[in-house]
């Protein structure tokens, strides 16, 4: 899904409404398709967002706090050179098409006052943020693009601001609705949805079929509309025209399990009772609902993805590794033929001579059966039992030490499993500094640079609330798990984990009574959502009072045992947890 050029036009009045006048405070990158401009003025503050990301590109007032790089990016250096301390004077948008412009009056090196432009093309995979100077020349992009890249149009610093080609479509605040339905009737073989997209400028597919439906009942061929549903169309582009600058019709487009799928400026009707819409009032806080949380996990797997591709290459090393000395263990059972080929072979050594390859001896463990015994040739059958005695050790010995080495493999794999966890459900950069951090500590990941690194700062725990005033801790990471459950808490209070599933310390402070049913069952949920089984519909949560938790000596970071416990099956709530999060 794509703004439209009407949208972003209720968006630009929003912005001209609310920001020209104001100045840039700061501005930050935190990815190299987002930048936000934080803005002070007397009518108040806002967080500018703007995103050329290909698939979510546009530009709107924020709410949400996003972390950014600990060293900025090159183009946001540039901006902050040039917009920090600049005012805000115009937002313009070329006709209904989907090109925003931010002017500023800023100071130049010396202290002159001059004029900036950031050019905003909301374009799918060719959007792009521009920076303009006052003689129309290109000072930087967020995406350059040259000879090698396109052909007709070039985006690098020195050349001049061209606006990209123009489709020869109809802008519906300029042109009459009678040129634009003639217009229409033109395209008589094609249908009635596509026909709208060819001719009017600034309208998405979701509103091309929902003039459709509402002209026709559903879609049909142009040259089969009747005089009726002319009628209709014309009427709706009036209702459609006069509304431009309007923002009561405004709605997100959502599926049954409440999943976002489309927005749009006016009410969407196609979808009967198979969708539900949401309505709103700010085309900003529309927009930022629908993309935030899907940004937001896009952002985190891009920041992770060094990470999850290093836990996925542990976890299969030394998957492979416990394959061979479960193999090398299944081997070590057939230690006690050796101990017998041994035995047999000194019994029978009257009997025996060198350079045979095979001894045939009586086994007296099986009624005197004849037991062929493969031989060295080479050896005496001294040599030869010495030789089977010796293997039959070895293979005790490394019986043992496998045992010990397969569970060692096995408690890693699911320490990096519980890391591959932690890394789905981070929501900043912050938290996933601490898993690096973690994961630097165990020696996993190296310090390139050699020198001692600051540590990131301390995360705080999530903290919720119950119905019972009883309050809930949970751990982001394996290390504030260790702290949370072993240093924190209290022995009175209650440890929640899932059963089975890789997942957080959750306590529940006991406020030195007993908690209730009711917390433990809250706590329950938040413990299922904030774990590996998180999409499942039933999950077992162990609980138990803290005191009944040990640290085994050299265990991973979040591994603790307990054998006193209870289960409850629990629900990841994710509304619930939403509901008794304290939010800070």
């Amino acid at each position: 899904m794509a703004l439209d050029g009407i949208f972003i036009s209720k968006i630009k009045d929003e912005l001209k409404k609310n920001a020209v006048g104001l100045r840039v405070d700061k501005v930050n990158q935190p990815t190299r398709d987002e930048v936000i401009l934080n803005l002070r003025g007397k009518q108040g503050n806002y967080k500018l967002l703007i995103c050329v990301r290909a698939d979510s590109p546009r530009i709107h007032f924020t709410s949400h706090s996003i972390d950014n790089p600990p060293v900025p990016p090159m183009f946001c250096m540039l901006l902050r050179k040039h917009l920090t301390g600049a005012l805000i004077t115009d937002i313009r948008q070329h006709n209904l098409d989907r090109i925003l412009f931010v002017d500023f009056l800023a100071a130049n090196e010396i202290g002159d006052k001059t004029k900036l432009s950031l050019c905003v093309e909301i374009m799918s995979k060719y959007s792009n943020l521009i920076l303009i100077s006052q003689e129309g020349k290109i000072l930087d992009s967020a995406k350059r693009v040259d000879i090698t890249t396109s052909g007709v149009r070039q985006i690098l610093p020195g050349l001049e601001y061209k606006l990209p080609p123009m489709q020869n479509k109809l802008c519906l605040e300029t042109t009459d609705i009678q040129t634009i339905t003639d217009s229409v009737l033109s395209y008589k073989d094609k249908m009635l949805s596509s026909t709208l997209m060819s001719v009017i400028e600034g309208i998405s597919p979701i509103i091309s079929r929902e003039l459709a439906f509402r002209c026709t009942g559903d879609d049909e061929f142009v040259r089969l509309l009747t005089k009726d549903r002319l009628e209709k169309l014309t009427s709706v582009l009036k209702e459609i025209k006069e509304n431009l600058h309007s923002s009561n019709d405004l709605c997100m487009v959502l599926t049954p399990d409440n999943r976002p799928k489309d927005l749009a400026f006016l009410d969407v009707t196609q979808y009967g009772g198979a969708m539900v819409t949401k309505r709103y009032d700010s085309p900003s806080i529309l927009v930022d609902d629908f993309y935030f949380e899907r940004d937001r996990i896009n952002r985190i797997n891009h920041r992770g993805h060094e990470l999850i591709k290093l836990i996925n290459n542990l976890i299969e090393r030394t998957s492979r590794k416990l394959n061979l000395q479960k193999e090398e263990l299944r081997k070590c059972g057939e230690k006690e033929k050796l101990r017998l080929y041994g035995e047999l072979i000194t019994a029978n050594i009257h009997a025996l001579s060198k350079g045979a390859a095979i001894y045939e001896v009586p086994n007296y463990y099986e009624e005197m059966k004849t037991e062929r015994i493969p031989a060295d040739p080479a050896l005496t059958p001294t040599e030869n039992a010495n030789k089977y005695y010796k293997d039959y050790r070895k293979a005790k010995t490394a019986q043992v030490m496998l045992k010990k080495f397969i569970g060692e493999g096995e408690n890693e794999i699911v320490y990096l499993e519980s890391v591959l966890d932690e890394i789905s459900r981070a929501d900043t950069d912050s938290e996933l500094s601490a898993i690096r951090q973690e994961l630097c500590g165990i020696g996993y990941i190296k310090n390139k640079s050699g020198k001692k690194q600051k540590p990131p700062k301390e995360l705080a725990p999530i903290e919720f609330l119950s119905d019972d005033g009883y309050r809930i801790l949970v751990g982001r990471n394996n290390i504030q798990n260790d702290k949370l459950s072993m240093k924190t808490a209290n022995n009175n209070d209650m440890w929640l984990h899932t059963q089975g599933f890789p997942g957080s310390h959750v306590i529940i402070e006991s406020r030195g009574g007993e908690v209730s049913d009711n917390s433990i069952e809250q706590a329950a949920a938040i413990a299922a959502f904030y774990s590996k089984a998180r999409q499942s519909s039933l999950v077992a949560v162990d609980y138990t009072k803290v005191r009944n938790l040990k640290k085994p000596v050299g265990a991973k970071p979040g591994k603790v045992i307990y054998h006193e416990y209870f289960t409850i099956i629990a629900k990841p709530d994710s509304e619930l947890v939403e509901r008794l999060r304290i939010k800070k």
